[in-house]
């Protein structure tokens, strides 16, 4: 049971004077140097407040989907592009990362009120530029500090086009309008961000045949992206519709692009096994076009027409239908 005996008179007097002894001993700070002193708001720096990227990696993938559609014209032929995980660095410290000689484009992205850079090697370009016009996909090293007039052109057809997919990848999310604002070929000079600001890092890499795979970056300022934070962090995609119209019209443009064989057939004559056996150059022997020249897919007649001439080579005139296609 516990005691309930009370304190007495000396030692109630001996804790008040313990009291008073340790509000004497109290440091003062009123005087101390408050030259490093600066404000902090908790949870302003909290990089956990992005969470994992989730959005922004959705983004990326639709981004890399999208883009395979802007190098076809110029590669030939269907590049397989991916997107690594974003990465958050100082700007200082990509730029010691990344060649002196860089294509460095910057955007605005309107809604969001700040500025994104994509940033692509010039070996790339390069490459693009040779086979855009007719070369091979290959490497040509060579030691520069500039781009051709002709690469200049490139880049901004590879910019325009980027810019727009990447703006069809990001209105799942939340609308934006990218708009080109600069370009810079040297890191030191690219009035982007302060050099201590921190940044996320989008890489793409782009598989091409018989070399080794190219690269391109899409960089944000962290500070932008804070406003949306809560939607980055966020799994549940956007009440839009997952239906893709700018993919199903891709779709639908190729599907209707496909040649198909279609023949005309004049007429079928009969003859004997004995005349076919006789027949030798030269031999004329008369047909008959009934209701008209036969229009014929994968042997499935469409249309009916008639024989004539157009220009001086030999045409059909179509004038009837008769499968629905």
């Amino acid at each position: 049971m516990a005691s309930t005996r009370k304190l007495s008179t000396e030692e109630v007097n001996a804790l008040i004077e313990g009291l008073d002894g340790d509000e004497e001993e109290t440091t003062s700070f009123e005087g101390a140097d408050d030259t490093n002193v600066r404000p902090f708001a908790f949870g302003s720096d909290d990089l956990s407040l992005m969470g994992d990227y989730y959005a922004l990696r959705m983004i990326n993938e639709r981004f890399a989907r999208f883009a395979r559609s802007i190098f076809l014209p110029m590669l030939r032929l269907q590049p397989r592009i991916s997107s690594f995980p974003p990465e958050v660095k100082s700007f200082d410290e990509y730029a010691a990362n990344i060649d002196g000689f860089m294509s460095m484009n910057i955007s605005r992205m309107e809604e969001l009120r700040g500025n994104m850079m994509m940033v692509i090697d010039p070996t790339f370009i390069s490459i693009l530029t040779n086979a855009y016009y007719g070369g091979k996909i290959e490497v040509l090293k060579s030691r520069r500090s500039e781009f051709t007039t002709t690469e200049d052109r490139l880049i901004e057809l590879i910019t325009k086009g980027l810019n727009e997919v990447l703006q069809d990848a990001w209105n799942d999310l939340t609308p934006t309008t990218i708009s080109y604002q600069s370009r810079e070929i040297n890191p030191q000079f690219a009035s982007f961000v302060d050099g201590s600001d921190l940044v996320i890092i989008c890489s793409f890499v782009v598989q091409l045949p018989n070399i080794d795979a190219a690269t391109f970056d899409i960089i944000y300022p962290l500070q932008i992206l804070k406003p949306i934070a809560s939607q980055l962090r966020s799994r549940v995609q956007s009440d839009k519709s997952e239906d893709d119209e700018t993919w199903r019209e891709r779709m639908e443009k190729a599907v209707l692009e496909i040649p198909l064989k279609v023949k005309a057939k004049l007429s079928e004559p009969k003859l004997p096994m004995k005349s076919l056996m006789n027949l030798k150059q030269g031999d004329v022997f008369p047909i008959q076009i009934g209701e008209g020249v036969e229009i014929l897919m994968d042997d499935e007649l469409l249309f009916r027409g008639e024989i004539g001439e157009v220009s001086g080579q030999a045409a059909i005139s179509l004038t009837s239908r008769i499968t629905k296609i």
